[in-house]
């Protein structure tokens, strides 16, 4: 095995088409710029697709990139990104994976892969150190997901691989990895596209190892000695999962309920992380390595299947009127084995549902029935009936069937689990999320709700710190970690740590300059610099995060997106919930989006400015 010290800089760009590939070798001005994992994956995508081009076409290129530090040990490192043209939103989609595949490209010697072009046939990809070898898929076309990485896979391996959703191009098609996935955006939907079944890496023939190694041994200390003494990370999602957000969002009011009509239910606790800890009995299920351990597999009916994650148990439990968590499982094992985002899927179940209420759509989907729900989601990824059309999204049902006010999408992707309406930082950070309603973008409704140190009924102060977020995510982003670490490695320096809630609050309400100023996220890039051997001061790595921002955002506007696009879905902006218990509250998005543009260096249509441009560096 050969040691390979800090970033080997290669990346292996494939020819579908003439079944061929290339080396490309990463510069040290564009590492610098771009950090790695998303970041460089955008600019590695930026050079090389063509503005306008076909999200199903052969000119939309695929991107897959682990960070710099996966392969190092370093806490929750084991997660990779890829990036392409989303045949969902039409504008650039990102979305991020913590399967084996990572591990086993940057093992194999490469820091990110270049998917062009279409195959000719359907086909499935294996990769080592040496290359790529082209293989027919035709007897794998057709088969769910487990089934393939039977066929093709083994524990030395680590693939890609696409259900019949991806097959049959379903716009929110996903991407497996082995149980974990490349949820949004329809990323699933471009490999069928490509006629690429699977993509296979097998690893091993580098050891990945930090230029400065001892500073780097007590950084990975420091992390998991935060990861484990944080009350989010390493109490309640390792106890709960990610489901632990259930019981506080619905006592907030922000859960979804019936297509987001309401924000809380009486029967929601049974979907919560603690009912079902009691009844399911779970058991670790996690992205390797891993140190929070928030995913999970439990007894279902007698079957083990993965525990649903808070976003699939609101979107498609909740939001339809379902409080059923066996039910839930299943569905969720179906996306699963068919490749959908369960996301969108329960999105999209919860507008068919409501346009069938009000005589738009003729379908027996009703809310509060299961009827009818696993037959809609296996329509779906095939294909088949309305099925066909409920595959492209909710923003293209509107358009077509009627019910834009009530199509819960944000530039043509559908919303997460949190309603803006109680929580008007996270109403900001939707609306101006560059791949469309994404709540990790910025998640505001942490500072918001659950640590209490602003208040969510105001917009004072939200505009600066959504954009301090969304620097610093694009950087965790490249790096590329779990976006979970954000509360430990934020909450635990002592600085934080030790000062008063109240004098945080006071500090983040009225003064967000200087509370942005004195947040320590200094872990991250300390990381960062040990892997590398850089030497990025937390300025200047933060302004990387910007600049990738900003380089995303400017190629959406030349897909055709501006200031009309960065919106909300009508009903949060006219309708309160009807579990406010004041009935006043709507998100007053129009007093933060001004404010996040001047601040951002946006011009009054929404786009980045030629100063803003020039100020990072970006040649467009």
């Amino acid at each position: 095995m050969q040691e390979l010290r800090g970033p080997g800089n290669k990346v292996l760009d494939i020819d579908l088409k003439q079944q061929t590939h290339s080396v490309y070798t990463i510069f040290y001005r564009e590492r610098e710029m771009y950090l790695g994992g998303k970041g460089l994956g955008l600019k590695l995508l930026h050079d090389r697709l063509e503005p306008g081009s076909d999200p199903l076409g052969p000119k939309n290129i695929l991107v897959v990139m682990p960070g710099v530090i996966m392969g190092t040990g370093a806490p929750c490192s084991g997660r990779f990104h890829a990036l392409a043209k989303s045949p969902l939103t039409g504008i650039i989609s990102t979305s991020s994976c913590g399967g084996p595949f990572g591990m086993q490209l940057k093992t194999a010697g490469w820091d990110g892969l270049i998917l062009r072009g279409v195959s000719e046939a359907p086909v499935y990809l294996s990769i080592d150190s040496q290359g790529v070898g082209f293989h027919p898929a035709a007897e794998l076309w057709g088969q769910e997901i487990s089934r393939t990485q039977e066929r093709i896979a083994d524990k030395k391996s680590g693939s890609l691989v696409i259900g019949p959703a991806g097959e049959n191009l379903v716009r929110f098609a996903n991407i497996a990895s082995g149980h974990r996935f490349l949820g949004r955006g329809g990323l699933g939907a471009v490999l069928g596209s490509k006629k690429v079944k699977a993509v296979l890496c097998r690893g091993g023939d580098y050891a990945i190892k930090p230029v400065h190694q001892a500073r780097f041994d007590k950084l990975k200390k420091k992390g998991n000695r935060y990861l484990v003494r944080n009350a989010m990370t390493g109490y309640y999602y390792r106890n709960f999962g990610t489901r632990a957000n259930v019981n506080p969002n619905n006592a907030y009011g922000i859960l979804p309920v019936r297509n987001f009509r309401a924000g809380s239910h009486d029967r929601a606790h049974h979907l919560s992380g603690e009912t079902m800890r009691e009844t399911h009995a779970p058991k670790p299920h996690t992205c390797i390595p891993c140190s929070i351990l928030c995913g999970h597999k439990g007894s279902f009916d007698g079957r083990t299947l993965s525990m649903p994650e808070y976003e699939t148990v609101t979107l498609m439990g909740s939001n339809l009127g379902i409080f059923d968590s066996a039910a839930i499982a299943e569905w969720n094992r179906i996306c699963g084995e068919t490749g959908l985002d369960t996301i969108s899927t329960g999105a999209t179940l919860g507008f068919v549902m409501e346009a069938a209420e009000k005589g738009l759509i003729d379908s027996r989907l009703r809310f509060g029935s299961k009827e009818g729900v696993e037959e809609a989601i296996q329509d779906i990824a095939h294909a088949r009936g309305l099925g066909a059309e409920m595959g492209q999204g909710t923003r293209y049902l509107s358009e077509h069937y009627g019910g834009e006010d009530f199509a819960i999408q944000v530039k043509g992707l559908e919303m997460a689990g949190y309603d803006p309406r109680g929580s008007y930082g996270q109403g900001l950070a939707h609306a101006v999320a560059n791949r469309g309603a994404c709540h990790l973008s910025a998640y505001m409704v942490a500072l918001e709700r659950y640590f209490h140190l602003l208040e969510p009924y105001t917009t004072r102060a939200k505009p600066e710190l959504t954009i301090f977020l969304e620097a610093l995510t694009n950087c965790i982003n490249s790096l590329q970690t779990c976006q979970f670490t954000m509360f430990a490695y934020l909450m635990e320096p002592p600085q934080t740590r030790y000062t008063p809630n109240p004098v945080q609050k006071l500090i983040m309400q009225n003064l967000p300059r200087l509370a942005m100023a004195t947040i320590d996220f200094s872990l991250y890039t300390q990381l960062y610099n040990a892997v590398t051997g850089y030497d990025l001061s937390n300025s200047r790595f933060l302004e990387a995060g910007h600049r990738i921002h900003l380089l995303e955002r400017s190629m959406n506007c030349k897909e055709g997106i501006d200031a009309s696009h960065d919106t909300l879905p009508p009903r949060m902006l006219r309708d309160p919930l009807e579990t406010d218990p004041e009935g006043r509250h709507t998100v007053p998005l129009r007093d933060m989006l001004d404010e996040y543009y001047r601040l951002r260096g946006y011009e009054e249509n929404g786009k980045p400015s030629t100063r803003v441009l020039n100020k990072y560096g970006i040649a467009l």
